[in-house]
């Protein structure tokens, strides 16, 4: 029986551990550092999710089959490069293959070199230049920090003031430290956004079902941008052919440039996408599962996990043992009272034994962590509350049954979720 490290401590690894659970092959996972939600053979690890040293050590004392990267912090700290040189069995993108999400400067470039449709852009380290070129665009104008900046280091200009302000926050302020550095500026896209996701062994590529994120913290894709609010998962106006076009125009292509620069990409390639009738362009390529997507994706997942990331790992992936449950899931994000501003943490929890007792809930953990016996938060994004039906109407009214069962103060989730769709 194999033992499993997923490194990383937000809701997607949480899912990733628990369906890595349930394979007949493994025994214990470990989760490095997890939060509040590891329970039964799911166990901690008080190790942090960048800490090279400490997770090789870990991995190879405990003799672990294979290690998971969800935190994409960990592949730019250089865990997969330490892991592969000593031979160690790891899903996830090396720190070469990491840069198509951790410079957006990087990825905006290997995008033009391949082909890859996407919106028209210019890069800028000189933040006089990037207001001029970004005052002669139409607006709204779209304003990127090259760098990680937990989904945050995006703002929309619809105005020259705006623009301003964005420049001065991101490049001159620091708001998202060096990952502000360096910038792209590009156009507007309108249309429908959509996440697609793409495991990867370095040369082929398997879609998932689409599913749809909502990134603005209010109902109405109204304030700030967050981490992600809600996502459903899969969405109907996505059709095959679009699926098909999808992973030969973008995903392929982007491995194909990577390959090119010896950054073979292993892992889950996560393109985000603006879709406007038959028009698809990239926002935006991320290197790991998305979050909450991880979280939606886990529930219809119809296959054995480690078998299929270890695959990845050994670059052997077969389209043939990715399958998905017929139905919808969905996943409504219980966030802590400011998000994602500054908010209170140590708020005692209730009600999620309750919730889970409901009929296909299952309730992720993000931001929790235990405190002399008592669930507390201690995160931005608290809970993510999942259910499965078999319409997509079904899947949502369980799961809004469920976070009305959950009490924090301060508690705050979006009631629209899902409703774009229809």
């Amino acid at each position: 029986m194999a033992e499993v490290l997923v490194i990383g401590g937000g809701g997607r690894e949480q899912a990733l551990a628990w369906k890595l659970a349930q394979s007949s092959q493994v025994d214990k996972v470990y989760v490095a550092p997890g939060n509040g939600g590891s329970r039964g053979s799911i166990e901690n690890v008080d190790i942090a999710f960048d800490d090279v040293d400490s997770l090789f050590a870990f991995a190879r004392d405990k003799a672990i089959a294979l290690t998971v990267v969800g935190q994409e912090a960990a592949s730019e700290a250089g865990v997969v490069d330490a892991f592969q040189a000593a031979g160690l069995a790891i899903f996830g993108p090396t720190k070469a293959a990491v840069r198509i999400e951790s410079s957006k400067t990087f990825s905006k470039d290997l995008m033009a070199a391949q082909g890859i449709p996407t919106a028209e852009f210019n890069n800028f380290t000189d933040a006089d230049a990037a207001r001029e070129y970004a005052k002669s665009r139409p607006r709204p104008v779209v304003i990127k920090a090259d760098g990680l900046a937990t989904g945050k280091g995006v703002i929309i200009a619809e105005s020259v003031e705006a623009v301003d302000e964005a420049i001065d926050t991101i490049m001159v302020n620091k708001a998202f430290g060096e990952a502000g550095s360096k910038v792209v500026v590009e156009d507007f896209l309108g249309g429908q956004e959509a996440s697609l996701h793409a495991l990867c062994d370095g040369r082929t590529s398997v879609i998932f079902p689409a599913s749809q994120d909502h990134k603005q913290v209010n109902d109405g894709d109204q304030g700030p941008n967050t981490g992600g609010m809600g996502v459903i998962a899969p969405v109907s106006w996505i059709t095959d052919e679009q699926l098909a076009r999808i992973n030969g125009q973008v995903v392929q292509p982007a491995l194909k440039g990577l390959r090119e620069q010896n950054a073979p990409f292993t892992g889950c390639l996560y393109p985000g996408l603006m879709i406007d009738g038959n028009d698809i362009k990239v926002l935006e390529f991320n290197a790991r599962f998305g979050d909450p997507e991880a979280e939606v994706y886990m529930r219809l997942l119809d296959g054995d996990l480690y078998e299929i990331l270890s695959a990845c790992a050994r670059g052997q992936l077969d389209p043939a043992m990715v399958q998905w449950r017929p139905g919808f899931a969905v996943t409504v994000v219980l966030a802590s009272g400011g998000y994602p501003g500054s908010y209170q943490k140590g708020l005692p929890i209730t009600g999620i034994e309750e919730a889970e007792k409901l009929d296909d809930i299952v309730v992720f953990h993000a931001g929790t962590a235990s405190k002399d016996g008592q669930l507390v938060t201690s995160g931005g994004r608290v809970l993510n509350v999942t259910a499965t039906a078999a319409t997509l109407d079904e899947a949502l009214d369980k799961a809004y049954a469920a976070v009305k069962l959950i009490r924090f103060d301060g508690a705050h989730y979006r009631t629209d979720i899902g409703r774009r769709a229809g």
